[in-house]
């Protein structure tokens, strides 16, 4: 645990050391795996990779690092700053259940629509496999719309995403003051749960959970 280092609004600030999610040492016995990152002057953060990587961990502890900052609290870190943000939201996809009245797009777009109605100015925002309740074309070109329009109003964005067409379509058009993280995976198949730079990765590897499962 560290006491993080907040710094103004109007300054773009991220950076960490051994960042972990805090949550997992009320049900983990293991020694538990932080990630570092320097995302300073970055507005976008896409993270792709395998499954069952640690990239939903990764993100819950970039939502719950910045709440227990801007509430006077130690973070779960070696080291951590960050700017001030005026507000912090999630969209992170929902499983169908019996509370949903429309297909699960239609939910998805509409709680965007609330999200983007609510916004404040700079913010953070959180997705975790968004708009990925459609094809890969359309699922990537409707989030490409929505982050670029987000961009512009200088919203901070960290995107977990299996969309590669959305993902590559940003790196190969060299955008400025976008950071490409993901999941690191080992030759064998195995996970070390560590968030790594690289480009963004065709295959979520869901092939190793197949053969892992299955014996094969």
């Amino acid at each position: 645990m560290t006491f993080p280092l907040p710094v103004a609004s109007d300054q773009r600030k991220h950076t960490f050391n051994g960042l972990y999610d805090v949550c997992l040492t009320l049900n983990l016995e293991h020694r538990i795996v932080g990630n570092d990152l320097n995302a300073d002057s970055k507005d976008l953060i896409i993270i792709t990779g395998a499954n069952q990587g640690g990239k939903s961990t990764f993100l819950r502890s970039i939502g719950l690092s910045q709440l227990m900052m801007q509430s006077g609290m130690f973070v779960a870190a070696e080291s951590f700053s960050s700017n001030i943000y005026g507000g912090l939201f999630t969209h992170f996809k929902r499983e169908e259940d019996a509370t949903m009245n429309s297909g699960k797009l239609d939910e998805e777009l509409s709680r965007m629509n609330e999200i983007v109605y609510n916004l404040k100015s700079n913010s953070m925002l959180l997705f975790n496999e968004s708009f990925a309740a459609t094809n890969e074309r359309e699922g990537s070109e409707i989030a490409r719309q929505i982050i670029c329009a987000l961009l512009e109003k200088r919203i901070k964005i960290f995107f977990v995403t299996h969309l590669y067409e959305f993902s590559h379509g940003f790196y190969e058009n060299k955008m400025e003051k976008v950071i490409y993280l993901k999941a690191e995976r080992q030759p064998g198949g195995e996970r070390t749960f560590k968030i790594i730079e690289g480009e963004p990765l065709q295959t979520s590897y869901g092939q190793d959970i197949y053969n892992n499962i299955f014996g094969t």
